[in-house]
Formats: structure tokens, C-alpha cells, sequence
């Protein structure tokens, strides 16, 4: 690699939460009223204020995470919006914990690798 340029493996997690949020801001996109029948079923009402508060967060972190912007805010804001996720996923399977089946565990990882991202930075 170029002097000026060296990626870490914290370097990568960071920026690989960032990119993470990338396929989920295009689907929240594209299906926005399934995404806000999902929040009013899981009782994040009024559902079109979360879905744009999710776009903008979605936007933020994104930016944050990959291009090294006010990173440990960025991190946190990710975490915490990752657990909402995981609550609402959980709220939607009825207690199910596997991804697999729509459960909370793929929200909270990222929101655990996004707190690493927060304490390292």
C-alpha cells in the first residue's frame, strides 16, 4: 500500500458498517409502504416520520462510518438505531432470535460491531 494510505482491520469494520446500511437504505427506498405497515405493525407510529427519520439516519451513518466523519458519534447513532431495528425485528417474530426467521440477531450484531467501531475510534 501507498505511504499515505493504510487500512486496519478496524478501518474495514468501520467501514464495512457503514456500507452495511447501503442495501437497507435502497430496500426502505423502494418498498416504502411495506416498511411502514411493518413500523405500524411493531408500534413505531406515525410510521412515515420513522421511515424518514431511518432515511436520514441511514444517510448519516453511512457517511460517517465509511468516510471517517465524527466517527464515534456516527458509531453510537448506528448502535442505537441497529437496537431499534433488533427490538422491531424481535417485536415482528414474536421472540424469535434467529435471523433466519425474522428475528432480532442480525440487527444487534451490527449494532455490537458498530459499539466496537464507537470505543475504538
Amino acid at each position: 500500500m501507498s505511504a499515505g494510505f493504510d487500512v486496519t482491520g478496524f478501518d474495514l469494520l468501520r467501514i464495512l458498517c457503514g456500507l452495511y446500511f447501503i442495501p437497507h437504505l435502497v430496500v426502505k427506498l423502494r418498498n416504502q409502504d411495506f416498511v411502514k405497515a411493518f413500523m405500524t405493525k411493531v408500534g413505531l407510529e406515525p410510521a412515515a416520520a420513522w421511515l424518514y427519520a431511518a432515511f436520514a439516519i441511514e444517510i448519516v451513518v453511512t457517511i460517517g462510518l465509511v468516510l471517517d466523519v465524527l466517527t464515534v458519534w456516527a458509531a453510537s447513532l448506528a448502535a442505537v438505531f441497529l437496537l431499534v431495528a433488533g427490538w422491531a425485528s424481535w417485536r415482528h417474530s414474536e421472540g424469535k432470535w434467529m435471523w433466519n426467521f425474522g428475528g432480532a440477531e442480525y440487527p444487534v450484531f451490527w449494532a455490537i460491531c458498530c459499539v466496537v467501531v464507537a470505543i475504538e475510534a
